[in-house]
């Protein structure tokens, strides 16, 4: 896998190496798992296969567009599909210093948080960072 860092947990998911974690999507440029560390009644990660470290690598160009594109469309067709019952979905990343792990990863949350004092990982905090939604990110992307 081009770019893989073999220390990097979700390299390992991604190339389908010494992990357990089932996918429930896979393609050539993202794979899609449950996150094992639930917020919401479903808490999706939309990876891509590529090591990318954070939002911060990502430049304004068509390819990063396209990828996190790609990535939203992958998040959104699953949590329709396994949870259409929910009224609400988030679709966003963390950004450093506030990212757990150092692998672009697109949170997809059907709502209602669980427990919900969760949401609190879930906000924007301006110019500190915090969580950006998945359609300002692309807003930033988006080549002129």
């Amino acid at each position: 896998m081009a770019g893989a860092t073999p220390a990097c947990i979700f390299c390992q998911i991604a190339a389908r190496s010494s992990t357990s974690t089932s996918l429930l999507h896979s393609d050539d440029r993202v794979v899609a798992f449950e996150d094992i560390n639930p917020s919401a009644l479903r808490h999706y990660l939309v990876i891509p296969v590529e090591h990318i470290s954070t939002v911060r690598n990502l430049k304004r160009r068509a390819e990063d567009y396209s990828l996190v594109s790609h990535m939203l469309d992958v998040g959104r067709t699953l949590l329709q599909r396994d949870a259409p019952q929910s009224k609400q979905y988030r679709f966003g990343f963390h950004q450093p210093p506030f990212n757990s792990v150092n692998h672009l990863h697109l949170h997809c949350l059907a709502l209602p948080f669980i427990p919900r004092w969760k949401h609190m990982k879930y906000l924007s905090l301006g110019p500190l960072g915090g969580f950006i939604e998945a359609e300002k990110l692309l807003d930033k992307l988006k080549p002129e």
